[in-house]
């Protein structure tokens, strides 16, 4: 009897332990109410431990980000547009920061900043998330610019010359050629091992839609990706977020060693979108009704463009922003504080767009601050007499509307200046391997194209883009 009573003991302490396990157990839960939405952004109180850039969901599934803490409640900006979240709504907040999904898996797809398809296709599967806005690489831990990022554009990969690991800022009136400059760069390294990560911010869908058809068609898709927030269908947070994306997923191949160029088509508008939702959130403005923090955003994003050291992987983040000007005005806020960030600056003239002269560049304004480093041995000697040779031309030209040109010396000089010019010409979509840049400027500087009219300085580049038919050696084997 004294057994089966302890047998009975134990079945009945079991039996409680099995329903005090069953019995649901409180559980801390951090939830807030919305006071006010609208306009893409949202204020929230009851969430006193709320970090900054920390992830909010709405009740109805809306995705926010906290970006001011203020004393009484918290001012959001919301990630999705077709919710219809309103005031009172709970909100709940995640404990996590803003992450995009990252890996091979995102290579030849079109994705928002979150990384969810914008092309139809199946979802993707990535390699892991990480955080969307992080530091950038420490001094330390950056190598010197020194290997070549070849364009494709005579005019830039001759004379601003530029870098893997560079920050070269594209600035241009509207319609001068600033995309398609970028595009051109995107497609030329169809030749090389560099992935190209194109972040369109702002943009009409159309104009979108253009750029992916071009690449698709001329270069290689399968080793790009495009990060699109337009200004038809993503909400102003979602705008903010995708070049801090595009950085993200461009930054997790050059862990693994390789070599990405990032194109930002254009932080002027993500500073218009900046200044939007901080008026909204009633930040005080300053010069041009900005914010005063939008250098350091700005500043902060493009830090990020470097060539790191090979404990970190040994890859490199070539960056690419776009910055519109109005009238040529590059003294403007926004144009002046890029300016001042990057490593350099192509400079589209509207005029000599309109005269035909394409790409626009304006060589007396433009500069890259690595410039030579970064060239082949071949084109940094023929790039050195061509500057200059240039800038003698372009003196002597404005003088020539006045009358004709008597000096013999004059006059070469002049018409040597005028084939260069027709030389740098280039046609959209067609960027230039590196042997037959060098075999064009060798033959100019040989004098040989001094004979030739400049009308068939075209005909001629065809003819020898025929014979020089070798591939370009990939820039890590130079």
């Amino acid at each position: 009897m004294s057994n089966l009573a302890a047998a009975l003991d134990d079945w009945a302490a079991a039996a409680t332990a099995r329903a005090r396990a069953a019995r649901p157990r409180p559980a801390i839960e951090r939830i807030g109410r919305v006071t006010q939405i609208g306009d893409g952004v949202a204020r929230v109180v009851g969430l006193p431990d709320a970090a900054l850039d920390e992830l909010l969901e709405i009740g109805d599934g809306t995705m926010a980000r906290a970006v001011e803490l203020g004393r009484e409640d918290i001012g959001c900006v919301l990630l999705d547009s077709g919710g219809q979240a309103a005031a009172g709504e709970i909100v709940r907040g995640t404990g996590r920061v803003v992450e995009v999904p990252v890996g091979p898996a995102l290579l030849g797809r079109v994705v928002d900043p979150l990384g969810r398809p914008l092309d139809g296709g199946d979802p993707i599967a990535p390699e892991a998330f990480e955080p969307a806005d992080r530091p950038a690489p420490a001094i330390i831990d950056r190598e010197p610019v020194t290997v070549p990022l070849e364009t494709g554009t005579a005019v830039v990969d001759a004379m601003f010359a530029i870098g893997r690991g560079q920050r070269e800022l594209i600035v241009g009136d509207r319609s001068t050629g600033k995309t398609t400059l970028a595009v051109d760069a995107i497609i030329n390294q169809r030749r090389t091992d560099v992935v190209s990560v194109y972040v369109a911010v702002g943009q009409r869908a159309s104009a979108v839609k253009r750029v992916i058809e071009a690449v698709e068609a001329h270069g290689d898709p399968t080793r790009c990706l495009f990060v699109v927030a337009d200004a038809e269908h993503a909400p102003p947070g979602l705008q903010w977020l995708a070049p801090y994306a595009g950085f993200t997923m461009a930054e997790h191949f050059a862990a693994k060693g390789r070599d990405v160029l990032v194109v930002i088509d254009d932080l002027t508008k993500h500073a218009d979108v900046h200044r939007e939702l901080s008026l909204l959130l009633r930040q005080p403005p300053g010069r041009e009704a900005f914010p005063g923090d939008i250098f350091y955003v700005h500043a902060r994003l493009l830090e990020r463009g470097a060539r790191v050291h090979r404990r970190l992987g040994g890859g490199s983040v070539t960056a690419l922003p776009i910055a519109e000007t109005q009238e040529g005005n590059l003294s403007a806020y926004i144009p002046t504080n890029l300016i001042s960030i990057t490593d350099g600056q192509i400079v589209l003239d509207a005029k000599l767009f309109q005269a035909g002269q394409k790409p626009a560049v304006d060589v007396g304004l433009s500069v890259s601050r690595v410039g030579g480093k970064t060239q082949r041995p071949e084109m940094r000697k023929l790039a050195e007499p061509l500057r200059l040779a240039y800038a003698q031309f372009l003196e002597l030209e404005v003088f020539t509307h006045f009358g004709g040109i008597t000096d013999e010396r004059t006059r070469k000089v002049v018409e040597h200046g005028r084939r260069i010019r027709a030389v740098l010409a280039q046609r959209q979509l067609q960027p230039q391997p590196f042997e037959l840049q060098v075999a064009v400027l060798q033959a100019l500087a040989d004098g040989t194209l001094d004979q030739l009219p400049v009308e068939q300085m075209e005909g001629f580049r065809r003819e020898l883009a025929g014979k020089v038919g070798a591939s370009p050696p990939r820039a890590r084997d130079v």
